[in-house]
């Protein structure tokens, strides 16, 4: 039995304290071989992507053509500097997160949130699959005005096809990016280190009816 704990994400009072300092990370990305941290090229854009364990989900973004650079991390939560066993804990808030930067030249924002909604299951709150706790929220953070309205005009449509096929309303939550703090190194493109690895995403089958063209 999960604990309310593991469902809901404390409060300030209640979070760990976390450290000052960044815990170590990966200097470049194992499959590209792109530096994980920048800098990044002019022009390019960033969001962060919370759809459950962050091995697989990563996975998606680092294979789709247009994405620059990506790496897993924590976001959304209270405890500056988290390690992945406190982010597990519950008692952070951190949500498991991908940091996708792109180039909106060769890949829209539109696609790649297409491929956000259609990796994982919206719909489930505190949870994906049999993964359950407050990491495993379903979450998109954006750093720009135009993001904002291409995630919340995509989660309108992908809601309506998702009731369309019965199921419940989204779950995501859509914010401002806050801090994104890089997990450890082991962590960082976890399934190309190792294929057999562990993956718990699993889509719907509801395509999302948004475009997957390049950014004007």
């Amino acid at each position: 039995m999960f604990s309310f704990k593991k469902l809901a994400v404390p409060a300030a009072r209640e979070a760990l304290p976390g450290r000052t300092t960044a815990i170590p990370t990966a200097e470049r990305h194992f499959v590209n071989g792109r530096p994980l941290k920048g800098p990044y090229p002019d022009g390019h854009e960033t969001m962060i992507v919370g759809l459950g364990c962050f091995w697989g989900a990563e996975r998606k973004f680092w294979e789709l053509p247009g994405v620059w650079v990506t790496a897993v991390g924590y976001a959304a939560g209270l405890t500056p500097n988290p390690t992945y066993e406190e982010v597990c804990s519950g008692m952070t808030g951190h949500n498991e997160v991908v940091l996708v930067v792109y180039d909106p030249a060769q890949v829209s924002t539109e696609a790649v949130l297409k491929t956000f909604w259609e990796s994982h299951d919206p719909t489930q709150g505190m949870r994906q699959g049999n993964d359950v706790g407050t990491q495993y929220r379903s979450g998109l953070y954006l750093t720009s005005a135009a993001q904002r309205t291409a995630a919340e005009t995509s989660k309108a449509a992908y809601g309506q096809a998702l009731g369309g096929k019965g199921y419940g309303p989204i779950t995501t939550e859509i914010l401002d990016a806050p801090e994104f703090y890089f997990a450890e190194d082991y962590h960082q493109q976890y399934l190309a280190k190792n294929p057999r690895g562990y993956c718990g995403l699993g889509g719907t089958g509801v395509a999302c009816p948004i475009g997957t063209g390049v950014a004007a």
